[in-house]
């Protein structure tokens, strides 16, 4: 038996959830595939498109250190380009060192992901 990966779940803060679902559908071009709610009360939201499916999970704690696990995208075009996109919608650079081919940056509600030069 193995398993599969379903969906990579983002954690949001509570009030952050609305800014994330619209940071991350424009940056994918993924659109709502669902919303439910679990039996506490909390609503989860998936993004599905070309690629895996996010799925929006709000938490109340705060986020701490560093992610242990990210994301890694690839621009159709020009890497910088699409950092530049990417810090329009709300991004922000963490890290761009000159020597390595990708930018570490983070998503509006801090979550880091690399953009990679197109392959």
């Amino acid at each position: 038996m193995t398993s599969r990966i379903l969906a990579i779940a983002v954690d949001c803060p509570s009030g952050q959830v609305s800014a994330l679902e619209e940071f991350w559908r424009a940056a994918l071009g993924h659109q709502v595939a669902r919303r439910w709610t679990d039996p506490k009360g909390v609503e989860y939201t998936e993004l599905a498109g070309d690629g895996p499916t996010l799925l929006l999970q709000p938490v109340t704690e705060p986020k701490r250190g560093k992610n242990r696990l990210h994301l890694d995208l690839v621009p159709d075009g020009d890497r910088d380009a699409e950092v530049e996109r990417l810090t329009g919608l709300g991004a922000r650079v963490v890290d761009a060192d000159p020597a390595l081919p990708w930018v570490v940056c983070a998503d509006p509600a801090g979550n880091e992901f690399c953009v990679l030069p197109p392959r």
